[in-house]
């Protein structure tokens, strides 16, 4: 019988997917509590909520969403990361994987499509947003300042030119 907490706490999961850009699954076992108050505190400076919810509980939240796939996901313990940033919680899991194992991204949900945990690392190797922003800038900017110099190098270049002119004149008044 479902008990108003657990429909509650479905209704929270549901909330949470779709009110996010990414909800990843994680595989939240074999971590000491030093590590998962780390983790949890690199998640809240990424502005990701991280929270475990009983499997029982995710996956008819994920049945009442449409999206069965994803329960064959979770595994065991499973904490989620639900972020509006997709690629800010992926990253902070893939280099806390980095010192403990355990840790790993099993899936989950990027703009209500199932994706897979290669998915996701794929998207942790992806350059953060500033990164991708930079670059962009950079690219837009190449052109103009290669204009600049050019524009830039014709004054110089007719000085030079007026330059020579008035040394070969020094030079031949001179002989």
């Amino acid at each position: 019988m479902p008990t108003k907490e657990k429909e509650a706490t479905v209704a929270e999961i549901k909330e949470l997917i779709s009110n996010n850009s990414i909800a990843i699954m994680t595989q939240y076992v074999g971590i000491n509590v030093a590590q998962a108050t780390a983790l949890r505190k690199q998640m809240r400076e990424a502005d990701t909520k991280f929270k475990v919810f009983k499997n029982t509980l995710s996956r008819l939240a994920l049945r009442e969403l449409g999206l069965e796939d994803a329960a064959d996901m979770m595994e065991g313990p499973t904490a989620w990361a639900f972020c509006e940033d997709p690629v800010a919680p992926a990253k902070v899991l893939k280099d806390f994987a980095k010192t403990a194992p355990f840790v790993a991204m099993r899936g989950g949900i990027l703009d209500n499509a199932v994706v897979t945990g290669a998915q996701l690392q794929a998207l942790a190797d992806l350059p953060s947003r500033e990164q991708l922003v930079a670059q962009v800038v950079g690219t837009i900017a190449m052109p103009l300042r290669n204009t600049v110099g050019a524009l830039s190098a014709l004054p110089r270049n007719l000085v030079n030119a007026l330059d020579q002119i008035r040394q070969q004149k020094e030079d031949a008044q001179a002989a």
